[in-house]
């Protein structure tokens, strides 16, 4: 397991997604392997949304790798202090031409599950698992954890609004 707390702005982000890619070197998964990527696009999406629309003044956000080695599955969480959740079955897709709104709909094609579960104190926690070895691509779980689950099927950003969005 791979605990690492980053400040709310685009250089944690941008930190973060470096750090896993580093501890998923350490783990065997070569960088530039389609699980390394698909795990690097996992981490940058759901840190650049915790530190964009999860930021809370003066609290930093946290990234938990998890790696199932029998299954091959890397289990990404993010979490913030921010209370609003992002709702995948409210979500629709961005327009052609917005500058944001995409993030959750390519956590959503690349996971193979994810979801939004509660977490210890203020916040919330945006977790996305990969496939597992030997799933063929388009299935999907039900899962539990009292998460949302997309299952790939993403269709869009949950979090309304871009840069300056307001919150509740």
């Amino acid at each position: 397991m791979f605990v690492r707390r980053f400040s709310a702005t685009r250089l944690g982000a941008s930190r973060a997604r470096g750090f896993a890619l580093r501890q998923l070197d350490d783990w065997g998964i070569a960088y530039g392997s389609p699980l390394s990527d698909d795990v690097a696009l996992l981490v940058a999406e759901l840190a650049a949304n915790a530190a964009l629309h999860g930021r809370v003044s003066g609290r930093d956000f946290e990234l938990r790798l998890l790696y199932e080695q029998a299954t091959a599955v890397v289990r990404v969480e993010v979490s913030d202090t921010h209370p609003r959740r992002p709702d995948p079955s409210a979500a629709t897709a961005a327009d052609a031409d917005a500058e944001c709104g995409r993030g959750l709909h390519l956590v959503g094609a690349v996971a193979f599950r994810w979801g939004v579960s509660d977490r210890t104190g203020p916040g919330k926690t945006v977790w996305a698992e990969t496939r597992p070895v030997g799933v063929p691509e388009g299935l999907g779980l039900e899962g539990s954890e009292g998460g949302t689950y997309a299952g790939g099927c993403s269709s869009g950003p949950s979090y309304a609004g871009c840069p300056g969005d307001q919150r509740p």
